[in-house]
């Protein structure tokens, strides 16, 4: 594949232009450095390009999206800005790959795609571009937000007999599916007034949970397991945590402390040798450790 981070750096060309000159040189630096990008992507899916790209489709590329969009959020987790920069590159190939194809298949260009973007971003900002009445905090420019979204659907095409909550994509990761789904039906006032009531519909769910388990019914248990992670995620969503990216957290939080068991039992019996009461033990100083360091959650 090819690297979109070949780009003119003017900090390092000891004959780039500075001051003003650079200044107004750097929206045509970066028209041209795009159009290149573009034009390397044609040629990889061109007649003498490269085999693999030739060969992919929307259906093929779907799971390497899903796979850059976790590597962009992994390296602003790990807060390594220079692997920031190589996988938002790498996130904007799959943008170019997908206009590509669909420009061969006469679907739409990527030019439909910046036109469409461009004025989507004006008309869900008219508190900027259209000298609306201005609004001053976050949560009046999501119901402003909201509300045009919910004019653009109405006046959709396709709008007759859908659902709003088709608005939401079914591939995402279910945390994030769970929690877009319970804003949306937050947004016509389906919702619980604060988080308090939502603990009294989690402990109704594990109940429910309780009693599947107890029925031995496997499919019951899965439905009631769901039902106890999606009122989990709208607990977080109520109390303003984004579950996503809490249990992500809370997954690197076990890999360290589950490294710090097997760096302490290195010197003692292999893991596998110990008791329950053992690890537990490790368990506990590990915990222990990492609250007395600088990682300490």
């Amino acid at each position: 594949m090819w690297n979109m981070n070949q780009t003119s750096n003017t900090s390092s060309n000891p004959e780039a232009p500075s001051g003003p000159a650079a200044a107004s040189s750097q929206p045509k630096l970066l028209e041209e450095s795009f159009a290149r990008a573009v034009a390397i992507m044609a040629q990889l899916r061109g007649p003498d390009g490269c085999p693999w790209d030739r060969e992919q489709t929307f259906d093929s590329i779907r799971r390497y999206t899903l796979e850059e969009t976790y590597e962009v959020l992994d390296a602003i987790e790990r807060k390594d800005w220079a692997g920031l920069k190589d996988e938002l590159g790498d996130l904007l190939l799959q943008v170019l790959f997908y206009a590509e194809m669909a420009q061969e298949e006469k679907l739409f260009t990527l030019q439909d795609v910046t036109d469409n973007l461009k004025e989507k971003l004006i008309r869900r900002h008219p508190h900027v571009f259209a000298n609306r009445e201005r609004v001053e905090t976050s949560a009046q420019v999501l119901q402003s937000w909201e509300e045009i979204k919910r004019s653009e659907r109405a006046n959709a095409p396709n709008a007759r007999g859908t659902s709003m909550l088709d608005q939401v994509p079914r591939s995402l990761p279910a945390l994030m599916e769970a929690s877009k789904l319970g804003s949306k039906a937050a947004s016509v006032g389906f919702d619980w007034s604060d988080a308090a009531p939502v603990f009294d519909k989690l402990q109704e769910e594990l109940d429910e949970l309780r009693l599947a388990i107890a029925s031995g019914e496997k499919k019951a248990q899965e439905d009631e397991m769901g039902d106890v992670l999606f009122t989990v995620v709208n607990l977080a969503r109520k109390l303003g945590v984004q579950s996503e990216f809490a249990l992500r957290a809370s997954n690197a939080k076990f890999r360290r402390r589950f490294a710090a068991m097997e760096s302490s039992s290195s010197v003692a019996p292999s893991m596998v040798e110990l008791g329950p009461a053992e690890l537990e033990k490790l368990w506990d100083r590990a915990k222990t450790n990492e609250r007395k360091g600088p990682a300490s959650e």
